[in-house]
């Protein structure tokens, strides 16, 4: 087993990881032998079917992100994990037409919205799909449920699931390799509006009115910092990726960080897949 990591920006860094790729195929011996790509993540500007973070990427980026994937074999998985849609926005014809470029087999849509899923299994048959995090998966008992779906190939479950590892040995053996753990989320652990946070950028996406919430989590102020995200209770790093959950069957790790910038995503990659030696 090796693990597999989901990685952010796909449209948003594309011109970083245009530079990074062709880095990591040549010389493999800089990174960790133990893992590999599974997917590069995101959603381009404008995406009424987005959620979670808003969309990116400069306009016509698309081919180009579809040549980069082809030319390197990785899974484009597309972002729409907007939880606010109603029927009339499934006719929108920048996303329908994202969908149509992208279908493949190889490539998978991470979504939130029941309605948009059942939409996109009939329309666009060869994707997989991923339940989004937004679906803030807290509870044990519904993050189950939802593993045991069949029209779902990965679930992300809430962050505050990662260090429960005795109910997370209870998962049956054959779900566990659709668990993809959130490993390096920076938001308050003890937060009990994490769901209203995504609704209200899902609104925003869509051009609807603010329900008014604003984050009054401690330190939201300072932004994104890696350093936080390491103390955070459910912070996954590279030792408990190998010494805990790989030996329980568990493989799918995504990083978190789009809208972050690419020198935040360089530093993620340098932790999660570099070696020391190579780092600099």
């Amino acid at each position: 087993m090796k693990a597999t990591y989901h990685l952010p920006g796909l449209f948003e860094f594309y011109e970083f990881y245009e530079i990074f790729l062709p880095v990591f195929y040549a010389h493999r011996e800089f990174f960790y032998e133990w893992w590999q790509i599974g997917s590069i993540y995101g959603a381009t500007a404008e995406c009424l079917w987005g959620g979670g973070r808003a969309g990116y990427g400069e306009d016509g980026i698309e081919k180009d992100v579809l040549a980069l994937s082809k030319e390197f074999g990785f899974s484009v998985r597309l972002t729409l994990s907007n939880s606010m849609l109603e029927k009339e926005h499934l006719g929108d014809r920048k996303c329908n037409q994202l969908c149509s470029l992208f279908q493949s087999e190889n490539n998978g849509i991470i979504v939130h919205s029941d309605l948009l899923l059942d939409y996109l299994r009939k329309t666009y048959p060869q994707y997989y799909f991923v339940s989004s995090t937004t679906k803030v998966l807290e509870d044990f008992d519904e993050f189950n449920r939802e593993l045991n779906r069949e029209e779902f190939s990965y679930v992300v479950p809430d962050f505050r699931l990662n260090p429960k590892t005795e109910l997370l040995g209870t998962v049956a053996p054959q779900n566990r390799s659709k668990v993809e753990f959130l490993c390096n989320e920076c938001c308050w652990f003890s937060c009990r509006n994490r769901k209203k946070c995504y609704e209200e950028v899902s609104r925003s996406v869509l051009g609807l009115k603010s329900s008014g919430w604003r984050c009054c989590s401690p330190e939201s102020y300072r932004g994104y910092r890696f350093s936080d995200a390491m103390k955070n209770p459910a912070f996954i790093g590279i030792q408990q990726i190998k010494d805990v959950y790989m030996p329980m069957g568990f493989s799918n790790f995504k990083i978190e960080g789009r809208s972050l910038g690419s020198a935040m995503i360089l530093e993620f990659l340098l932790y999660y897949m570099t070696k020391p030696e190579f780092q600099l």
